[in-house]
């Protein structure tokens, strides 16, 4: 029987291995130690904080700062819905436009995509200005007090139509040209070829998109002044803003009154607001290093 060699793993394989491998292992451990010390630090008593500072364990244990967050579940429970809502359909609307943006812009056949791309990306250079933004979306939107509010303003960003034109752009454009032969409509083009061949851009800026809407709390400070559409990040925002003014108030008076745990509980709140969006990682991670237009077109 003749003897089967193996093949030789090559020397420059190896050394990436024996030195790549233990440099990845320790950035990533680099990027989840802030994170943990938040964790962390979430559960620690106030007094343990202002004496030893931040750390991964705590020396003293307490959990008073999620007491204090949700004292009234009710209104937490509001705004997580608020903001649950706003993620989900302004997340929906903008990924669904900023793409057929970015598709009509890559067009070949579209006479006008230079001098609208032109237009685009000119106003991520300039503004208007928050003055004549604000006039616009409550005097003329009218958008006060609505959750619309927290929706439209948001809803184009410049920077994913780009993102989505570039990438489109690698799709050849004969299998536009065929669809059409075949009688599709251009919407039809969009929705059943060219949107599901972008799966990896559309993934990455779903993320983007989402990312934005569910830490967004400028809009809200912006044009909501009812409570029941209060946003979480606002809401949180708010309460740590109150626990700040009271012990400032306390300190200044003398009075010697039980304060909230400001510092544990900015680590709690920070733990509150990220855990929900970090699970949405996972399911569209796959999509950034999957390239689905490979072969498919046939030489």
């Amino acid at each position: 029987m003749e003897r089967i060699h193996r093949k030789k793993t090559p020397r420059d394989v190896l050394v990436f291995r024996a030195f790549g491998y233990p440099l990845l292992f320790l950035f990533a451990v680099l990027c989840l130690l802030p994170f943990l010390i938040v964790i962390g630090s979430s559960f620690a008593s106030e007094s343990s904080i202002i004496k030893w500072g931040y750390s991964i364990w705590p020396r003293e244990w307490s959990l008073e700062s999620y007491r204090t967050i949700f004292e009234n579940p009710a209104s937490i429970l509001r705004s997580y819905g608020v903001t649950i809502f706003v993620t989900v359909v302004g997340t929906f609307l903008s990924v669904f436009l900023n793409a057929m943006a970015g598709y009509v812009l890559q067009r070949k056949d579209f006479p006008w995509r230079n001098k609208l791309s032109f237009f685009y990306f000119f106003t991520t250079l300039f503004s208007g200005g928050l003055m004549p933004w604000y006039i616009i979306c409550v005097n003329y939107l009218h958008l006060k007090d609505t959750i619309w509010a927290m929706i439209l303003p948001s809803i184009v960003s410049v920077w994913n139509i780009l993102l989505v034109k570039g990438f489109m752009a690698g799709i050849p454009f004969e299998m536009t040209e065929s669809a059409k032969i075949d009688g599709a409509g251009d919407f039809t083009i969009f929705l059943r070829l060219i949107f599901p061949l972008s799966k990896p851009v559309i993934a990455t800026i779903c993320l983007f998109t989402a990312l934005t809407y569910w830490n967004d709390w400028y809009n809200s400070m912006l044009f909501i002044n009812e409570d029941t559409l209060y946003s979480l990040q606002y809401q949180l925002y708010k309460l740590i803003n109150d626990a700040q003014a009271l012990r400032q108030i306390a300190e200044q008076s003398g009075a010697v009154i039980e304060t909230t745990p400001i510092e544990s509980m900015k680590m709690a709140l920070t733990v509150v607001v990220t855990g929900p969006i970090v699970l949405l990682y996972p399911f569209v991670q796959r999509y950034f290093v999957k390239g689905l237009t490979l072969g498919a077109v046939k030489g």
